[in-house]
This record gives structure tokens, sequence and C-alpha cells, in this order.
């Protein structure tokens, strides 16, 4: 294999009309810089780059999700790229050696040296994932290519099923990469412990404050952790199986499968021999790497080095914005620029499911005289600090645990002056909304892509370089433009934010898109899928997708439970059949709601808190049987904490048989109808509130909505049932029932409001009837009714009028809905334990053993058991428990009796 119009390269191409480049990598540092060059124009030029895996070059920083869901698609940018005439890429080429005076790249596979001559070299040949030395560092992991996820993942299946149990294992090294790989780990149905030698996790990014707080959340999140503890081998039994983890200190840790990330090294083999001296004329960094000067140029002529090779100030980083930044400024210096690197931003933000931890700037205050401004809740774990200039005005740093939510609005401000006093931006010290921050234009939005406000702002009001100057108005257009938000994510919400407020000052009307695949907000989606009466994910996305790349897509973490959420709302077929369980939220799939250590709570319907004491007996006996800790909810519910997946078709079984049904806890549907004992014992109460909860809860459970809902009945105006701060809220009077609509709890409370008094049953009831389904035709995904009242054109007069005064003619129509969901509705446990093929859901994994884990370990709790803590295992006050496994017909059989 030979470069066409090869000849001496330690000449200029005169043969030609273009000279050569040759990229030698192809990961993001070099697809960026590609790109870079495509955009800059590609008429002089042809590009070959060469790397050694055989893909496409993917994004590195969504590795984890390859690690759960072998198939996804991690490739960057468009594959037309590769097509463009000027652009060679050559996969599976491992080069063997460059050559700087005869201006050559050489490449060896089976026995074949392949040259590849150039004018201008770019070395983006990334880092490899630093191995330990420590007796049986052989049998462990790492975590940096596709190859090394995939391996993982076949590697907990294969050991699942060889050891009959769930796996154990162990990640080394307490960092971003590590936690991700514990996080993914736990995902696959593994355990998993982090054994990290610092004395918090993170500790490279969080101070001790912050990362206290981070092992709290982590620790909830089921991930064990072993702090400041160095391994010194890993054992292996006679077969070469890894069996544990020997520390410094002589204990072991147990473990199936050890991983190892404890930083990188750059991979600058092709500038150094194998004693480690430079070759060639590079100058090498202490740690190794390509010494670059501002404009990325190495010691040699004519070659760059880009990304994670590059030294830059005594420094090799691997983060994606500064390589990003790299490629961009070769491209611009090959073009005639003279862009400069500014340095490495050393912001990073941790992508675990539940754990919000960003760390920017001078997180750890070393600048002189510095200011720290903190609040922590260590109960939370909640960490806030911003590092401010000695005068309190300057913005130098920060970091945020377990609450991140101001890091997005105030990276772009580093280095500036904040525009009121640092405390106010600590959301979690419960001192109200942060001020709002007017951006400057020259501020970074998209660190990775190195995009500033102001270029967002030239966008979204007429962007020059994409057709015209019409403004952008969708947010995935404005991503493509921009490319602001298109790797790590973390400035999205900033971005949307941004372009909607441009939007709203040129006067023009903000999209209400559900997410990229859909042009129409839920609302018009909703209304489009009943007229046309369409029944699955695929017609409605064949139908409806914004093009035939989105009609081609699976869709994304919006649209596909939003979609399952309106079809459930449109008929009562069973929610996980005919390929809906896919769409579905966690929860929705276990038909359960999923606790922070991994198991799930059973929760059956109690309506109107009223219940027999025959079917107390069988919910005690079940918490008794099962070991599960018992909670009365706010609801006046049973709440039944601890079952595993695979138990929760045996629990619910009794339950079923014993005349109970699903409480849908875990759904985005109704949640309780609470009740006062009204008149019947209370001696203020005026009318029947229990009956009336009870008719109420049994008309509306299962009634699929834009987020949860709950009601209130109380006997009388005392409102023992706090009805108004409920969606719907009941109130019995002299005269009849007085309705009150809007009311929510959580983190912004709000009242509900009177929709009508004095009413009669069957008006009470075709008024709420008309209230939910309006609402659950119009209301925005995961939007509250509170919310979705106050937004409403008119407000709670528009709800009264169409409501009450049916002024869009619309009751009939809404009131049959309601009929229609009454008539079909049938209990989603019941229906599932009728089903064989449906029960197979739950099953912690295809080959789960059918006995019980006797390796659990529960405490007591106030006269209860729950799970224990890592601390309380090391404790002597720890109490084995094993709870006894039985098939579900021995259980019902057990019941009768």
């Amino acid at each position: 294999m030979t470069q066409p119009h090869e000849h001496d390269a330690a000449t200029p191409n005169t043969a030609t009309r273009f000279r050569r480049i040759v990229v030698v990598g192809g990961g993001p540092a070099a697809h960026r810089f590609v790109e870079a060059m495509a955009a800059r124009g590609l008429s002089d030029w042809h590009i070959t780059v060469l790397t050694e895996e055989i893909h496409h070059p993917y994004d590195r920083v969504a590795l984890s999700q390859a690690l759960t869901d072998v198939a996804v698609d991690l490739t960057l940018g468009e594959l037309s790229l590769w097509d463009h005439p000027s652009v060679t890429l050559v996969r599976g080429a491992e080069v063997a050696g460059i050559d700087p005076a005869q201006g050559t790249v050489h490449t060896m596979s089976d026995g074949e040296l392949t040259h590849y001559p150039y004018d201008e070299l770019v070395l983006a040949t990334g880092s490899d994932a630093t191995r330990l030395s420590i007796p049986g560092a052989e049998h462990t992991h790492v975590y940096r290519t596709l190859e090394d996820v995939w391996t993982l993942n076949q590697q907990v299946a294969s050991l699942t099923e060889k050891l009959g149990r769930t796996v154990q294992t162990a990640v080394i090294g307490g960092g971003l990469l590590g936690l991700e790989a514990a996080a993914g780990l736990i995902k696959l149905g593994a355990e998993s412990i982090v054994i990290n030698g610092g004395r918090w996790l993170m500790n490279a990014q969080l101070d001790e404050g912050a990362g206290q707080a981070l092992g709290r959340l982590v620790a909830a999140k089921g991930m064990a952790a072993a702090i400041g503890q160095y391994p010194s081998a890993i054992q292996t039994d006679d077969a070469g199986q890894v069996t544990g983890v020997l520390m410094a200190d002589d204990t072991v840790v147990p473990a199936d499968l050890v991983v190892v990330s404890v930083g990188v090294r750059p991979r600058d083999e092709l500038a150094r021999n194998s004693d480690g001296a430079a070759l060639h004329g590079f100058e090498l960094g202490p740690r190794g790497g390509l010494v670059i000067t501002e404009g990325c140029a190495t010691t040699v002529p004519h070659v760059w080095a880009i990304g994670e090779v590059a030294n830059f100030d005594g420094m090799c980083l691997g983060l994606v914005a500064p390589a990003n930044t790299m490629a961009e400024i070769v491209a611009d210096r090959l073009h005639g620029g003279s862009a400069t690197f500014p340095g490495f931003d050393t912001a990073t933000k941790l992508k675990l499911s539940g754990v919000d931890v960003a760390s920017f700037g001078d997180a750890f205050a070393r600048t002189e005289n510095s200011l720290e401004v903190v609040y922590a809740d260590p109960a939370r774990g909640v960490y806030q600090k911003i590092v401010t200039s000695p005068d309190a005005k300057t913005l130098l740093g920060g970091i945020f645990v377990g609450d991140a939510s101001p890091y997005t609005s105030l990276r772009p401000l580093l280095g500036r002056e904040l525009p009121a006093e640092p405390g106010a931006f600590l959301s979690a010290a419960g001192g109200g909304e942060a001020p709002a921050v007017e951006l400057p234009d020259d501020a970074i939005l998209c660190s990775c892509n190195n995009v500033s406000v102001g270029s967002i702002r030239d966008a979204v009001n007429g962007c020059g370089s994409c057709d015209g100057a019409a403004p952008v108005q969708e947010l995935s257009e404005l991503k493509s433009c921009t490319k602001a938000g298109t790797q790590c994510g973390s400035c999205v919400p900033l971005l949307k934010k941004l372009m909607e407020g441009e939007l709203a000052k040129s006067g023009i009307e903000v999209s209400k898109a559900l997410c990229e695949h859909f042009a129409m907000s839920r609302r018009e989606l909703f209304e489009a899928v009943r007229s046309l009466e369409l029944s699955s994910f695929p017609d409605i996305l064949a139908r409806f997708g914004v093009d035939e790349t989105a009609k081609a897509g699976r869709g994304c973490d919006i649209c596909k439970p939003t979609v399952a959420n309106i079809l459930a709302s449109q008929n009562s077929a069973y929610v996980l059949d005919e390929g809906r369980g896919t769409l579905q939220d966690t929860n929705d799939r276990a038909l359960a709601n999923m606790q922070k250590d991994g198991t799930y709570s059973v929760v059956p319907r109690i309506p109107g808190g009223e219940i027999t004491p025959d079917k107390l007996a069988v919910i005690a006996k079940v918490a008794q049987d099962y070991g599960l800790y018992t909670k009365i909810t706010g609801g006046q519910r049973i709440d039944l904490f601890g079952a595993r997946l695979e138990q929760l078709p045996e629990i619910w079984k009794i339950l079923v048989d014993a005349g109970m049904e699903s409480g849908q806890a875990y759904g985005k549907s109704l949640r309780t109808v609470k009740s006062c004992v009204g008149s019947s014992w209370c001696r203020y109460g005026v009318q029947d509130s229990v009956a009336m909860a009870i008719k109420l809860e049994l008309r509306y459970r299962g009634l699929r909505s834009p987020h949860k809902f709950k009601l209130g009945v109380s006997g009388c105006a005392r409102e023992c049932a706090e009805a108004r701060g409920k969606d719907v809220g009941v109130i019995a009077t002299a005269d009849g029932w007085n309705v009150y609509v809007g009311g929510n709890g959580g983190a912004t409370p709000a009242h509900a409001q009177l929709l009508a008094k004095d009413l009669d049953d069957d008006t009470l009831i075709a008024y709420i009837d008309r209230y939910l389904m309006y609402y659950i035709r119009t209301a925005d995904r995961l939007q509250r009714t509170a919310r979705w009242q106050e937004e409403l054109d008119g407000g709670l007069a528009h709800v009264i009028d169409v409501v009450v005064n049916d002024s869009l003619g619309i009751a009939a129509d809404l009131e049959a809905a309601m009929n229609s969901h009454v008539g079909n509705y049938e209990d989603e446990w019941a229906a599932t334990l009728a089903d064989p093929e449906r029960l197979r859901r739950f099953r912690s994994f295809v080959n789960a053993p059918q006995e019980s884990d006797d390796s659990i370990v529960f405490v007591p709790e106030r006269g209860q058991i729950r799970p224990a803590t890592e601390a309380e295992k090391a404790g002597p006050v720890l109490i084995a428990t094993h709870i006894p496994v039985r098939t579900a017909d021995a259980h019902a059989d057990a019941y009768k009796n």
C-alpha cells in the first residue's frame, strides 16, 4: 500500500497542487483537527489519518455508555467527513516509526512496510492507561478504549455465569474514570469497591470537604470505597482467576475482577528510543510528552503535537477541551494564522447518574490571600465552595458536590467580577434564586470547543456562516452551527437559556420542541398521536420525526419516556408490551421504585388510607418473611423497602392474591388520595371524606400524566387531609364539596386555588375528570400542575373557563376520555403475574440463580433492619441475615394456610 504521488518528501511537494498532511492517531484530537482543516478549506491540502484502532474516531468522554450498552454508537461527527476527496482515513494502521529528515511515516503490517510521505506531520497519539507494577498486575483490566470496556462487559457476564453469584469487582483509582468505571460495573449487576490511595475520592480535583461529601453520595449509590490505602499485589487462585487485592497493610479486598484507573501516560514512543532518550531532535517533558510552543509546534520543523501527547508548560492533560483547542490552533497556523494556546482549562464534571460534581479554576484556593466562601451539609452530601479574590469580587474558581447547579453559569465568569456577593450563588444554602447573570460576549460558554458567548449570540441573531443571516431558533441547529454543547454537554442548559433569552429580546417566540427528534411540543405531539390513533414509538417517530435521520433513529432519553407516557395516557394497554418497555424509565420497567442501594420498594394501593386487619396481616407477614424495612408514607400507604428485582413477582403474587394491587409509586401517575376520617367518626366532619377519597382513587388509579399527581379529601374546613397542598384538593362544606386545583409540595410549594364550590358528587367528579384530562393533554413533560396552571395563557381563569364553563366545547370529550381510562383499567402487577413472558423481565440477569444471597448484611434500625453501610460492616454491630426464598406458588399456599 503506497500513498499516491509518493516522491522525495524531504523537499516541498511541487509535483502536485496539494501539500500532504499525515496525522498519527485517530482519537478526538485527530478528528477535531480534520474537521478544523475542512472548515477552513482543503483545496491546497491532502490529509491522511493513520489510526491503529479499527473504528472511526469516537467520543472517549462518553466511553462509560459503551460499558453498559455495547451497541451504542459513539462515532464523532458525520461519517461524510471521511468521504471527502482530500481526506484519507486508514484504520488498523499501527505506526512503526517516523523519519523527520526524510519527511515520512511508516507502518508495519504482516511484515510489509508502508511509507507515507508528508509535508506537515501532526502527532495526536494520545495516551495509554497507566498500569501497576505490582505482582499479579497482568490479571488486571484498564479502561481506555472501546475494546477495554467491551471486554469488561463480557467478563462480568461470563464470571456471573461461571460463579453463579454476583461478581465482586475492585477499581483501583478514585478519579473521574475510576468512579465512572465502578458505576458502570454496578449497572452491569456487579458489586464494586473503589480503592484510592488519597484520603478522599477525586483528591486531584476536590478538597477534603468536597471529597467527604462525594464519598457519602457514592456510598448511597451502592459503591464502596477503601480510602487512603495502596494495593501491593493482585491475588489469584491456581487457575489464574483473580480472588482479591492485597493491600499494603496486609488486608485483602475480595475481588473477582480488577480494573486499574490510576492515570495515563502520553504515547511519545515515536520520539524516543528504547532507553527513553529523545530521538530526531524532539524535546520531551520530564514526565513524558512532546514539548510544544504556544503555537503547538514541536522542536522538530513541520511536526506538530496536539492532545494528550502534547506537553505545554510542563503538563500533559487528558481533557477534551485543550485537545480541541490545540487542533484548532494547528489548523489555523497551517492556513497562515497566528493562534496561540492559552493554557489548560482543568474544569471537570463527573458523569454519574444521581451524583452531581464539578470543579473549575483555582479550586484549592492556591492564589495568595484568596477568599473561600463555603456551604457544607455533610448529612445531605452537599458541598459548595466559591473562591474569589481578597475583595470577594473576582471569581477564581469553585467546587460543587451534591448540587452543581451554579457551575454552569459561574464557569464562564472565571477571572471576572461577580455580579453579586459570592454567597448569593451558593444555591444549596437556601438563599433563594441566584442572581441573573448577563454574560459578556468574550466569556467562554463551551470550553470543550472554545465557543464564546458572543459567538452564540451571533448565531442566534443571524448566523452568517450558516446559510445566510436567519436567526437560529432550534437548540440542535445552534449546537450544529457553533459546536457548543456537542461533547461533554455540561454547558447545554446555559446554551438553551442564552438562546431563549436572545430570541425573546428579538421578539421571536421560543421553540417548544420536545427534543431534537420532534419539532412538536408535548402538547402538540399528544394531540397528533391521539388524532391518528398511533400506538407505537417507531410509527410516531416515522410520522413526526424532524428529519430522515431522526426517523431512522432510536429516540433519546427525553422523547422515549414522553411518548411512552402519551401512549399510556391514551390507552390502557400493558405498559411494557409491544416494544413500550424499552421506552420507559427505570422505575416503570421494574414496576417498582429503585432505591439508592439498588433494591426496590413495594407499595400496595390503600385507597383513602382504609385497610382491613386481614390485609394488614398479609403485609406484615411479607415484611417479616422477606426482611423488608416498613414505613407508613406521607400519603397513608405502607412502603416496604429492600426487595430484590427477582423477589418482586413473589411478593406481588401474595399481595394480589390477598386482594391488593399496585400503588404505582413508580409511575408518572396518581400516587395517593389522602383523607381524614370524615363524618364517619369525626365529630366535626360534615361529609364522608373517606368514601369520596376511595371513590376518587379507584377512578384515577393507573392514570398516566406528565408528572405525578396527588389528591386530598378533607371532611370539613379544619383541613386535616391538607387538601390544598395537593394537585386536586376537595374540602367538604355543609352545602357540598369545594374543589381546589394546582397545589404542589416539593421544591416549589404552591397552594391549590379554588376552582368551584358547593358541588354535588357527580359534578365534583365531572370537574376533576375535565381538569386532569386537560392537564394531561396540554402540559409539558415533567411539568407539575402548579407550573402548568401558572404558564397557561390566562392562568386559573382560563382553567375555570375550560373546566367549569366549557369555553372550548371539549368537556364531553374530556369526560369520555376519562371514562375510557376507567373502563379499561387493569392492575399492572396482576397482568404481569398472569403472563410468563412478562415475568421474564424480573430476573436480575439472564442466568440469575434462584436462591437467596447469604452474603447480604443488615443492621438494626428502630426495631427493623436495613442494609449495612461499609463502616458498619467493619464494626461489631453486624447481624447476618438470611432471607428465605420460596417459589411464588409456595408462598401463595403458605399465606392461604
